[in-house]
């Protein structure tokens, strides 16, 4: 038999039973659909968040004070950690390729304009925030490079902060009070929105040192450090290390940079997103058992046919290529089909939910696809034997 007629013959057995050939593919079909679908979001919310980190830009890396990992050493000295201070973080600005440094203090309290008040973010910052960060002034002027030890009492609202306490006010010069201390208003932030889950619009921000005294702490919670795009991570993060061991007389610090974050985010979404497809894959395999039933029963119900073609000279070979092309022909057609509806659910799930980003992977598609052609070969092998095992003059006497 001719590879043409071979394939002729498969597709019209198929479509002579359209229901059961329609009811496999439907398995299949929704299979890969949900392989699709879920591995879209999970590629989606993986391109979200690192969209959302690499706001602040890649070349930052972050110290906080403390050890995070296990050291060979005294636990008297771990627990010696001295405080991170403005100080350090003048000496980390004079390091060759840092283009800024930032002072990090948070915390939360009422600001209070007039007879409106509203609780929020108190970011305490220096004056290079704006760079570092990459955000930009709406109105007005971000906090002076005052002398970090001594500087004036000015504060800069966030949009959201600036719409609820003055509304289409201008707010320049104008005088809040934030717990017992009183601020002019300096600057309004452009809307920068939220930074997973943290709305930098509904802050505000004041000199560092003001924050410290404010909140009464000791040591910054974090200096962020941008460094220069042609300079490596790994030699940043060891000139800081050095400089810091130097100040400190050991390591009680840690240092994270913003290239070790994303890789270590991207791991775990990578991890996150096969994890979502295999849960989709499970609907691939049972419709690889409803490849394996309706095949099985096509071939008790075409005995008398496959006796025929055995009388007429067809070949055991023959007779198990035919019914594993129709396998694999419904498994791939499903697998089409599938590969639509998933796509076409993901782009409207995308339309109706924009803050529910989807993105479909090439990879996925692909193995998909690959998938469902080796299910249904692997569940037409067994019903394909049993067609070519048959003896002829058996299957000629069936009904």
């Amino acid at each position: 038999m001719k590879t043409f007629d071979s394939l002729k013959f498969s597709y019209t057995a198929i479509a002579a039973h359209r229901l059961r050939s329609f009811l496999t593919t439907l398995g299949i079909a929704i299979g890969v659909a949900s392989v699709i679908l879920l591995t879209s979001i999970g590629e989606g919310v993986q391109h979200f968040i690192v969209a959302e980190f690499t706001q602040f830009g890649t070349n930052l890396l972050a110290i906080v004070p403390g050890k995070t990992s296990t050291m060979g050493m005294s636990g008297a000295v771990i627990s010696n950690v001295r405080p991170l201070t403005i100080e350090d973080e003048l000496a980390l600005n004079k390091l060759p390729q840092v283009e800024a440094t930032v002072s990090v203090v948070q915390g939360n309290g009422e600001v209070e304009a007039g007879r409106l008040q509203r609780r929020t973010t108190i970011l305490g910052v220096g004056p290079h925030a704006p760079l570092v960060w990459q955000f930009k002034v709406s109105i007005g002027n971000f906090l002076p490079p005052d002398d970090p030890r001594a500087a004036r009492s000015y504060v800069v609202l966030g949009s959201k902060v600036r719409s609820e306490l003055f509304g289409i006010t201008n707010p320049l010069g104008e005088v809040v009070r934030i717990g017992s201390f009183r601020f002019r208003v300096i600057g309004v932030m452009e809307s920068k929105g939220q930074i997973l889950g943290f709305d930098l619009d509904d802050a505000v921000y004041i000199p560092a040192a003001k924050a410290l005294e404010m909140f009464n702490r000791e040591s910054l919670m974090e200096i962020d450090v941008l460094y220069s795009a042609t300079a490596s991570a790994e030699a940043m993060s060891e000139r800081v290390r050095q400089l810091l061991i130097d100040r400190h007389g050991h390591e009680d610090f840690t240092i994270t940079t913003q290239e070790k974050m994303l890789g270590v985010l991207g791991d775990v979404l990578d991890k996150l997103t096969l994890a979502v497809g295999a849960l989709g894959g499970i609907s691939l395999l049972v419709g690889g058992v409803g490849v394996l039933t309706i095949m099985t029963i096509s071939v008790r119900d075409r005995t008398s046919e496959i006796g025929l073609l055995r009388a007429l000279g067809a070949t055991r070979s023959q007779i198990l290529h035919l019914f594993l092309k129709e396998a694999v022909f419904l498994s791939v057609a499903g697998g089409a089909a599938g590969l639509i509806i998933g796509w076409t659910v993901s782009r409207l799930i995308h339309l109706f939910v924009p803050a529910l980003p989807t993105r479909t992977s090439m990879l996925y598609v692909v193995l998909s696809l690959v998938v469902s052609g080796v299910i249904g070969l692997a569940a037409g092998v067994i019903p394909a034997r049993q067609a070519a095992d048959m003896d002829p003059q058996e299957a000629l006497r069936a009904e």
